[in-house]
């Protein structure tokens, strides 16, 4: 047994997964289960620690309650950092990094125990912690007023800058929007709060960003341009042109001091092309979000109506001509398959289906990443109980196995791979790739 002396459920269950499946490592299991159940601080957690990043709610929520909860539990919360790095405690654990998840009713606490930040379920202390420290960029401030942490802000512990060019989706209301997303709502929610939250962002505000951080930034390797869908005309264009701006402007500025990323629609092959030849663009993530065709007919209502999900998947096989099968990597949302009422009912029959799509994909040299599902309140999905742990783990060992079965190399623009090197923060399949 890995906690001995604790009666917590989840421990127990962290316990019997880590002796059921071994070759999961115990730290992507807790980070696992961090991110499906979301964390909460202490008070002085928050107020004893100083220079870290706080939250930018870059595109979605990526909480598990309201702002205005939040707010009524403890206006510090408000204040929590973007993500957290564990690591020692009395199992040595590797430095391990998770997203930030605001849950006031989290079994995981951070808080301070002899001086020390330390990460804890329900009474047991694991690991010591610390938090992602502010860039030293992040104090300029832009022609336009605008902070760069909300034009450009970082992530994966400063490996990645994430540009919401458009923070809001042309896919509206429940017979469009995917269930499981609160990008609409998160929009209404931060403008209500009187936060700062551009709609849609000036490529020169974007350029002028970029500038301070090439001059005072080495972290940084990638950018992720991204936002809502387009399905119509935006700023006069279609979603084609909309980012392609984007993408040409960094490149044509900075040539090749980032690898350029895009999480957009599946577009045609044509207009892949168009994105690579003049944007400059490294990688392409056109996101299926879930492989089943049953379900994402019924959890992904825009994407069907307008693309349709046989088309959608021959669409991603095809870019791969365009940019590589290694630079076509498409995300899933792992844990929507078991959502309710239309969701598998078994674990094991969640987990084969997502296998079938990764078969799919990796044995055409394509490796899908997963990002761990919130059940973020203001979704349409709205609040129901989170996916076991037991699915997560299962799913982490048929990712890496089957990528391991077809040989594929660890994905670009991610950062170095393996157990304490791995930033990515919202999943750890990163974390577990073993070479």
């Amino acid at each position: 047994m890995v906690f001995q002396q604790s009666d917590s459920y989840y421990l127990k269950e962290i316990n019997r997964l880590n002796s059921e499946i071994p070759d999961i490592p115990l730290e992507a299991v807790i980070k696992q289960d961090v991110l499906r159940l979301g964390v909460r601080f202490s008070k002085d957690s928050l107020c004893v620690a100083s220079g870290y990043k706080p939250k930018d709610y870059f595109i979605f929520s990526f909480d598990l309650v309201t702002l205005e909860d939040l707010k009524q539990e403890g206006e510090y919360l408000l204040h929590a950092p973007e993500e957290v790095r564990f690591f020692g405690g009395d199992h040595d654990l590797k430095p391990t990094i998770f997203s930030v998840r605001l849950n006031p009713a989290s079994p995981y606490l951070v808080e301070i125990h002899s001086g020390q930040l330390v990460l804890s379920c329900e009474g047991t202390i694991l690991a010591e912690v610390d938090f992602h420290p502010v860039p030293e960029f992040y104090n300029s401030t832009l022609k336009s007023g605008k902070t760069i942490s909300q034009i450009a802000p970082v992530l994966e512990w400063g490996y990645l800058v994430y540009l919401t060019v458009f923070r809001l989706c042309q896919y509206w209301g429940r017979d469009e929007e995917c269930q499981f997303c609160d990008i609409n709502e998160n929009y209404r929610q931060q403008r209500k709060a009187g936060r700062e939250y551009t709609g849609v962002k000036q490529i020169e505000d974007i350029l002028e960003a970029l500038g301070h951080i090439h001059e005072k930034d080495s972290v940084s390797k990638a950018i992720t341009i991204t936002g809502g869908s387009v399905t119509s005309r935006l700023t006069g264009k279609d979603e084609v042109d909309f980012y392609l701006q984007y993408a040409r402007a960094i490149k044509e500025t900075f040539q090749d001091r980032w690898i350029v990323k895009t999480v957009v629609e599946a577009f045609k092959q044509d207009d892949c092309r168009r994105l690579k030849e003049e944007g400059g663009v490294d990688i392409y993530h056109p996101n299926y979000e879930i492989w089943d065709e049953r379900l994402f007919k019924i959890l992904c209502p825009g994407k069907q109506r307008y693309v349709g999900w046989e088309e959608w998947m021959k669409r991603i096989v095809e870019s791969a001509e365009v940019f590589g099968p290694q630079n076509v990597i498409p995300n899933f949302v792992a844990g929507v398959e078991l959502s309710q009422p239309d969701g598998f009912k078994d674990i094991d029959d969640a987990v084969a289906s997502t296998s079938q799509g990764l078969d799919y994909f990796m044995s055409r040299s394509i490796l899908p990443r997963f990002t761990t599902w919130c059940l973020e309140p203001l979704a349409h999905l709205g609040k129901q109980d989170t996916p076991p742990l037991e699915y997560y783990v299962k799913l982490l060992k048929v990712w890496r196995d089957t990528m391991e079965k077809y040989q594929l190399p660890s994905p670009p623009g991610y950062g170095e791979p393996g157990l304490g090197k791995a930033v990515f923060s919202v999943s750890a399949f990163m974390d577990v790739i073993r070479h």
